[in-house]
């Protein structure tokens, strides 16, 4: 079977960024997502299409098809006052926005009472290099279409 819309797929998988790992699958707990539904980034997706269990490929995805350019317009200053605790600088945080919706940021410097931080998504700009294994690809359930991402063993069970 390839992999094509809506087919679950499973897959191990080492992301690079200038010759260092960033991110990749453990032993055992392959990355499970549904084709054709943006679960993860346009380039490596695009790139899997039509591919079968066991093909392993290397995909380089530039900013635009990844996590999109570095918007200097999205780095602000905010008040200390907005911070709970002790605020580390590298370290992630969240905000939420007025729809409800969660916003990553990353604390860039803290000056007296102005904190400096970056909305933009830490990859962002960045060259991805990923090293993929495709492990299986198998028809999605129904629930998963209708919920537009693979179930794993064990979501949404309702005992």
């Amino acid at each position: 079977m390839n992999i094509t819309q809506d087919k679950v797929v499973e897959l191990d998988y080492t992301l690079t960024v200038n010759g260092e790992v960033i991110d990749q699958s453990e032993p055992g707990e392959p990355l499970v997502y549904l084709q054709g539904h943006s679960n993860i980034i346009p380039g490596l997706e695009r790139a899997l299409e039509g591919k079968a269990v066991g093909d392993e490929l290397q995909v380089t995805v530039q900013p635009e098809d990844g996590y999109g350019e570095r918007d200097e317009e999205n780095v602000e200053e905010l008040s200390r006052e907005d911070f709970e605790d002790d605020i580390e600088v590298g370290a992630t945080y969240y905000a939420q926005a007025e729809d409800g919706s969660v916003i990553p940021f990353t604390v860039m410097d803290v000056s007296g009472d102005t904190v400096k931080v970056d909305f933009n998504p830490p990859l962002a700009g960045m060259v991805l290099n990923f090293n993929v294994k495709v492990l299986n690809v198998r028809d999605a359930t129904p629930e998963e279409l209708d919920h537009g991402h693979a179930h794993s063993d064990g979501d949404h069970d309702h005992e």
